[in-house]
């Protein structure tokens, strides 16, 4: 059983199968990571590890039922495939039951589809061949002027291998990389913090993450103390993916139509068609985007009203969930799609938010503020009302007071009270996209591209005792 490869172990699986129909994915991941603290690497470690998923599908009269089970390393098939089906047994008839993706006419795959034989990709430590010189190059820099590096960095490479009952085989890699940068002064008074993600580390800039960190430290050196109230706000593309994030994951038709969600029409219906943003900006994702690479096709282990389990191996082609302002997509699995005559609508594993022609960078628009507030992150973000979609949080790792178009000094953080959707028809400047790092959601999201945006009348709620 140690040496079945994960093919192996998706045609032992359906092989297996005594159901209706079934689903099998196996996961092959490896990861390498580095940490440091103090301005000193701490530790670095590789790890690699299987998962394999098994999707049963029974009927049992009343209803095609679907019963999940997965297991680490390489199970005992036959007991992983009879679990899968006890549960299917044991559950209730599945209300997203539809037949399961069969195979395209012409038998290929989704573009972007991997090879089904080839072994799966790998990382290791020497992704971080040049990043790791370049570190400790920072780490001199920063001890020469007094200043503290904390961080990690982490590179993933994860190989996925479904199979179905119809025929489909299907494989992705998908590379996946972030870096975190924090700087604090030796008194841990002052704390900024920079990130990118990336799918190699290939263009990943040290010396420009450090960069950052040092010139943030260097504008928290004057402490100014605000009241909470709303502000003119410049947020920067990582603080705007965490916020548009939110307003993505919220995009299920199902609950639109029911009334569940922002995305509800008064009356009854969902908003598609209604203009959301003032300016023309475009929120879409797309599988094939440049740097933010993704599946090309639906991997989905349990139900939730953005996904079914029946929908596997579905192709998630590029979509637009808001056009020149206008709300044009939400998401819709097969089974919803049929009961409300609208188009099937995937998830896809990355965001981008955009202005046709916009060019200011992040500095050019704090050069042309008279008086505002320029963020770095926010953080501790929650939801408090899912029909307007109100968010908190708090900030983090330095908010700064602009003054005649010059940085002039950091000042206390605040909790904020926003919802995205309403911020979207408040925007009265976005500048250009580039690829950001979410701080609050990169756990599970890394490949975003955003502008940094001016916000008129961002609501610090209060004020925040939070470094």
């Amino acid at each position: 059983m140690t040496q079945l490869t994960a093919q192996q172990l998706v045609e032992k699986a359906l092989a297996a199968s005594a159901a209706d129909a079934q689903v099998v994915y196996v996961v092959e991941s490896t990861e390498a990571n580095l940490r440091w603290a103090s301005n000193s690497l701490t530790t670095n470690g590789a790890m690699r590890s299987r998962q394999v998923v098994v999707v049963s599908f029974v009927d049992g009269g009343a209803g095609m039922a679907a019963g999940t089970v997965a297991r680490t390393g390489t199970p005992d098939v036959a007991e992983l495939v009879a679990a899968s089906e006890r549960a299917a047994r044991d559950a209730g008839p599945a209300e997203d039951a539809v037949p399961l993706i069969s195979p395209a006419p012409d038998g290929g795959a989704p573009p972007g589809a991997g090879e089904w034989d080839a072994d799966p990709a790998e990382t290791s430590i020497e992704v971080f061949t040049d990043f790791a010189p370049a570190l400790g190059e920072a780490f001199g820099a920063a001890r020469d002027r007094g200043d503290l590096l904390f961080g990690y960095a982490e590179h993933a490479m994860t190989t996925t291998y479904l199979g179905t009952s119809t025929g489909l085989r299907l494989r992705h890699d998908q590379p996946t990389g972030r870096v975190e940068l924090n700087g604090k002064s030796t008194d841990y008074s002052r704390s900024v913090w920079a990130g990118v993600g990336t799918r190699d580390f290939r263009d990943v800039s040290v010396a420009g993450l450090a960069g950052e960190v040092e010139r943030k430290l260097g504008w928290s050196k004057r402490r100014v103390d605000l009241p909470a109230g709303r502000y003119e706000t410049l947020l920067p593309p990582s603080a705007v993916s965490d916020l548009m994030l939110y307003a993505y994951w919220t995009m299920e038709a199902r609950d639109a139509d029911e009334g569940r969600n922002v995305y509800a029409r008064t009356g009854g219906g969902n908003r598609i068609g209604d203009r959301l943003a003032a300016l023309p900006l475009t929120l879409r994702s797309d599988p094939a985007a440049p740097g933010l690479e993704t599946a090309p096709f639906q991997v989905v282990g349990a139900s939730s009203g953005s996904a079914s389990v029946f929908d596997n191996g579905m192709a998630t082609p590029a979509v637009d969930w808001i056009s020149g302002g206008v709300l044009t997509n939400l998401m819709r699995p097969r089974a919803w799609a049929l009961k409300t005559t609208a188009p099937a609508v995937a998830a896809v594993d990355n965001l981008l938010l955009e202005v046709p022609e916009a060019t200011a960078s992040q500095d050019e628009m704090v050069a042309a503020t008279d008086r505002g507030l320029l963020l770095t992150t926010l953080w501790y973000i929650r939801e408090v009302d899912p029909q307007t979609l109100l968010l908190t949080g708090l900030t983090r790792d330095g908010v700064f007071l602009v003054e005649g178009g010059e940085v002039t000094g950091a000042v206390n953080n605040f909790r904020w009270n926003e919802s995205p959707v309403d911020l979207l028809g408040r925007i009265t400047e976005a500048g250009r996209t580039v690829r950001t790092l979410p701080r609050e959601w990169n756990d599970w999201f890394t490949r975003a591209a955003m502008p940094p945006v001016r916000v008129p009348d961002f609501n610090m709620s209060s004020v925040s005792p939070a470094s």
